[in-house]
Parts: C-alpha cells; sequence; structure tokens
C-alpha cells in the first residue's frame, strides 16, 4: 500500500492548520536524535566529558529519538491557562483558603522568592485538551537545553517550527537569571555567591546528569556550587553551612515537600529562620502543586465564591478535567465510573502510585479508599508515531511547560508508554517541540541523518475520485463473543460507559473488546497503528458490569479466526498484510 520514495513532499498529504499537526506526529520520520552531537554538547560545549556515558547506564532512555509537533492554537491556548491559573492564585481569598489547609510551614513567608521551575503538564490533541496537574520542582529544564542542540531536522521549513523560546543558549541565560532574580528579590543586597543543589542521596537520583549540568552551568557564572543530601547540611550563628562552605541559595529537588522528614530537619529551620533562599518553597508547593487545588480550580462555584471574574472561569473550567476528593460518600460512584478516571494522591510526582482507573485492582481501589487521593477525568494524552517500521511504534506524550513568574521559558514534550508517564520506554524520554502550522508545500520529508529509513509516501487507494493523499486517523471497536465479531459504535460505547445508555440485547453476556486504531488514506483504512484488548461484562439489565469485568481471569486476545473477522470488517474481503 506504500511507496518507498525519498525527497518526496509530504505536502500532499498536508493541510495547514490542526490537521498536518496530526499529520506530522504520524508520518515524520526525519528529524531525529543526532546522538554524535548530543555527545560533543555534553563534553565539549557543556564541559562534562563522561556525562554521555552516565545518562547511558544510568538512565538509557532519557532522550526520545523523535520530536512532537504541537500547533500555534494549542501552544497559545496552555499558555492562557497559566495566566489564568496565576491569576486566580494571586487573589488573597485563595491564598487563604489554600494555605488555611496545608502543612503550617507553607505560610512562613519565602521573603520574597517566587520558586523556580514549576512545571504545568498537558495533554494536548487536536481534539482533546486538558492540565494535567502541576508540579513546583519540575526536572528536565536543562536536559532539554542540552538536547535541543542534538536534533537535527532535513528542512528548513521545520526549523522555522521552532518556538523563539526554545532555544538552548537563551534558556540557559534565563536559567542564571532567574537564581539570580529569586536572590534578589529576597531583599539581599550584595551578589549570589553560592548554591546548593539538594535531593535525597542525590548521586542516586534518575536525574543526578542534570544536577552536573546545573552545578557546570552555575560554575561558570562565577558561583560555588555543591550537589548534597539535605543531612549534609549544619546551621552556624544563622549561616547554613556545607563543610567550610557558606550557602546563599538552595536550589530544592526534594520531594519532601513541607520539609518534614528528620533529614531536612536543619533545612527547615535555615528556612524559617530566612537563613537561605530556598527555590522552590513549601508555600509554593502549597499554592499550586497539591492536587487537592485542582478541585477548586475545576469547579465553577468554587471559583465563583472566591471572586474569580467569568472570563477566566471560562478558560480554567474549559481546561481542567473535573476533579474530586476520593471521599467514602463518593466512592461507590467513583468505582462505577472509574474507566472514565484517573486516580492520583494529593502529593504525588512522577506519576508514583497513579492509576488509570480502567486498569484498577480491588487492592489498589483499597488503597485508595484509604484517604489521600483525587479522582480526575481523564484526557487523553497525544500519540506520536515514532518509526515507518510495522507495526509501527506508538508512544503516547504530555507537554510540560516550563514557567517562572508567569513566563514560559520552554515547552518540552515527554514520550513514554504505559499507564503514567515515565524514562522507562525504548526511545521514549524527553522530546523538543515543534510549534505549527507551517505551510505544507516546504516540507519536504527525506532520509533522516541517523537512518537509512525514506519517508513513505503515500499515494491514494480511494476509488471515490480522491486525488490527493489526504491521511487521517480513527479509532473503531469490536464486540467479540466466541466466534462472533461484531462493531461497536464509539458514541454508544462512551454513552454504556457514562452510565448514560444500556444494551437490553447484551444484557448477561460477556464480550471481548477490540479496540484499533487505525490509519486512514483518502477515508480509506489503510493499516492498524496500534491494539488494545479487554472485557465488558454486562449485567441483567444491560447496563456496563465494572466489578464482574474486573473479575474476568481470562486472556484478552482475538484469535486467529477473529483476526481475520476483523481484517474483513475493516479493510474488506481481500485483507492487506501489513495489518498485523
Amino acid at each position: 500500500m506504500t511507496d518507498n520514495m525519498p525527497g518526496l513532499p509530504i505536502a500532499a498529504s498536508l493541510s495547514t492548520g490542526a490537521n498536518s499537526i496530526e499529520i506530522l506526529n504520524s508520518e515524520c520520520f526525519c528529524i531525529s536524535l543526532d546522538t554524535k552531537a548530543l555527545k560533543q554538547a555534553l563534553a565539549t560545549e557543556i564541559g562534562q566529558p563522561g556525562l554521555f556515558d552516565l545518562i547511558q547506564q544510568r538512565c538509557p532512555y532519557l532522550f526520545a529519538t523523535r520530536p512532537v509537533f504541537v500547533s500555534k492554537a494549542n501552544m497559545a491556548r496552555m499558555e492562557q491557562v497559566i495566566h489564568a491559573i496565576e491569576s486566580v492564585v494571586a487573589l488573597p481569598a485563595y491564598r487563604d483558603k489554600v494555605l488555611g489547609e496545608s502543612p503550617h510551614i507553607a505560610s512562613h513567608n519565602p521573603g520574597g522568592a517566587m520558586s523556580v521551575f514549576f512545571g504545568y503538564d498537558f495533554h494536548v490533541t487536536e481534539d482533546g485538551f486538558g492540565l494535567i496537574e502541576i508540579n513546583t520542582n519540575a526536572g528536565g529544564a536543562m536536559l532539554n537545553a542540552v538536547l535541543a542542540r542534538a536534533h537535527r531536522a532535513c528542512c528548513p521549513a521545520i526549523e522555522k517550527m521552532v518556538a523563539v523560546q526554545n532555544k538552548s543558549s537563551a534558556l540557559e541565560d534565563d536559567i542564571v537569571a532567574m537564581f539570580q532574580q529569586e536572590w534578589s528579590l529576597s531583599a539581599h543586597q550584595r551578589a549570589l555567591r553560592s548554591i546548593a543543589i539538594v535531593d535525597d542521596n542525590p548521586s542516586q537520583q534518575y536525574l543526578y546528569p542534570e544536577f552536573l549540568l546545573f552545578q557546570q552551568l552555575f560554575q561558570r557564572h562565577g558561583l560555588e556550587v555543591v550537589i548534597a543530601d539535605p543531612s549534609e547540611f549544619t546551621l552556624h550563628e544563622g549561616v547554613l553551612k556545607h563543610g567550610n562552605m557558606n550557602i546563599d541559595l538552595v536550589y530544592n529537588r526534594l520531594t519532601d515537600f513541607s520539609l518534614s522528614e528528620p533529614a531536612s530537619a536543619t533545612l527547615r529551620e535555615a528556612y524559617l529562620q530566612n537563613a537561605i533562599v530556598l527555590t522552590p518553597n513549601p508555600q509554593a508547593h502549597a499554592l499550586y502543586a497539591d492536587k487537592r487545588n485542582l478541585v477548586l480550580l475545576s469547579n465553577k462555584d468554587r471559583l465563583q465564591a472566591l471572586g474569580v471574574p467569568k472570563a477566566t472561569q471560562d478558560i480554567l473550567l474549559a481546561a481542567i478535567p473535573h476533579t474530586e476528593i476520593v471521599l467514602p460518600e463518593n466512592a461507590e460512584r467513583l468505582w462505577q465510573k472509574r474507566r472514565g478516571l484517573f486516580f492520583k494522591p494529593f502529593a504525588g510526582f512522577g506519576g508514583r502510585a497513579a492509576y488509570r482507573g480502567d486498569k484498577l485492582t480491588k487492592r489498589v481501589w483499597k488503597e485508595i479508599l484509604a484517604g489521600g487521593y483525587i479522582a480526575q477525568a481523564l484526557v487523553i494524552p497525544g500519540r506520536r508515531v515514532i518509526s515507518d517500521l510495522e507495526p509501527a511504534q506508538v508512544l503516547k506524550f504530555d507537554l510540560r511547560n516550563y514557567t517562572y513568574d508567569d513566563k514560559v521559558q520552554w515547552v518540552a514534550a515527554r514520550l513514554y508508554q504505559g499507564q503514567t508517564t515515565n524514562f522507562r520506554t525504548l526511545d521514549g524520554g524527553f522530546a523538543p517541540v515543534y510549534e505549527g502550522p507551517i505551510d505544507p508545500s516546504e516540507i519536504i520529508c527525506s532520509t533522516s541523518p541517523e537512518s537509512d529509513n525514506e519517508f513513505p509516501h503515500i499515494g491514494c487507494h480511494n476509488d471515490a475520485g480522491c486525488t490527493e493523499s489526504v491521511v487521517q486517523h480513527e479509532t473503531r471497536l469490536f464486540l467479540i463473543e466466541e466466534d462472533t465479531v461484531k462493531p461497536l459504535e464509539h458514541d454508544f460505547y462512551l454513552a454504556l460507559v457514562r452510565g448514560k445508555s444500556t444494551a437490553p440485547e447484551f444484557a448477561g453476556r460477556r464480550f471481548m473488546l477490540v479496540d484499533w486504531y487505525l490509519r486512514l488514506v483518502c477515508c480509506q483504512p489503510e493499516t492498524v497503528v496500534n491494539e488494545t484488548c479487554s472485557w465488558l461484562v454486562f449485567d441483567a439489565e444491560g447496563r456496563l458490569d465494572f466489578n464482574a469485568d474486573h473479575e474476568v481471569d481470562v486472556e484478552t486476545a482475538p484469535t486467529e479466526a477473529h483476526w481475520a473477522q476483523l481484517k474483513e470488517l475493516v479493510f474488506g474481503a481481500v485483507a492487506v498484510s501489513n495489518t498485523k
């Protein structure tokens, strides 16, 4: 079904706007990670010989092989949402409410410091959008600055898509200026002299290579820098010390957000005595990153009670998925609706102890009911096809906006497989973000610098008279019962999942649900990009029984006979050979 023709423009399958972005995320393989350039950037430009080898050994899935494309409209919308949240956090009523329900240390005045490296994480597709969470010690900014130097594009048009802020040298300058700003905002008259980068057992942390990059960056700007565990400090006459070194500012990478652990006792006391500038600090975490805040920010009545302007309410309610705290009184309802929900701990980080509702077990559900969890309406992540090989490898992605003082400094993607964002996926990790739309006539995708693969030019196979290679994607659902395969309308399935409809004809029956994510050319199915399978069990009234489907202990995999029926339903009597 495809012709391998190098150097042909993909303009025929692109249109300006959102559709071109979707196609680029599905079809563009000519931009790739240049490992030689990455190694050179780490060893020479950054001044860290051996760091590339450390990354390869410690965290081999840190850098993705492909970039992600995002429309200008969605880039602007993310920034709009960030501005809206910042305006709400600035309201005295919001601050009083949130800080009044937070650990006592959150009420301590941080001395003017605003906190570095906020991370606003979004799921963005061309037909879906949602702010997933906010972090106040977001990692990866320095790594992305290095990564930007090591991705190679095949055509000038792609280079034009890079957002202005996504220039590595500018980001590094902004980082240094940001830390110096934190120091000056705390009313210090002299220049910043020393920084401690602090985390638990830092040399064993997954992102330890980034700590080394920060250390090198700060040292190049004349600062004294130490990377240390929180237990390594002493407080003497109002001065925080690491050995004989006086510490001015602590770059806080701890996940002990309220400094309540015994190892953090000295840092806590230094912070409360205003002996240091601590950034990010407990107050910032309470105001932004505690996931209970999403309950407030996604509730119209609560926003109105805080005096949030109507226009700001509209922005937030459209962008933040409905969120509520898991409580005994709503537990049964949330369990029944779990397929459309994501469960997260109040102070979770890095996807730890976070669960998709459709993957929940009874054991995990008991842990969630013990307290400390929110339930958030599920927002589907973006998809990036990273290879033109069969079967195609499809990774999910989220978009992280690094911000400071209500300004977006950098936008990066994180590619992964699994329930939550992770750095355990082959070819996944941090990825550059290219901003569109673009003029499709300018795009010529050819052989990538690191690959001999040619970009496939897809011809039209529509007998209805289509003259252009219009590429689309869609999901098709099927029910399998014994030897029978039946199509299932997507909208009807959603209505069943949401409890808005029943299927009396399915009462008391069990089906295997097959979900095919298809690539279409001129509206005609060409290949299966991805497949997922699960069980659907209907009760005596034809409602989905989520408790029963959880208890099914039978492998969900179509047989060869099922495959033959699926292919015929999708591709016709003569099924193409590359659909499996």
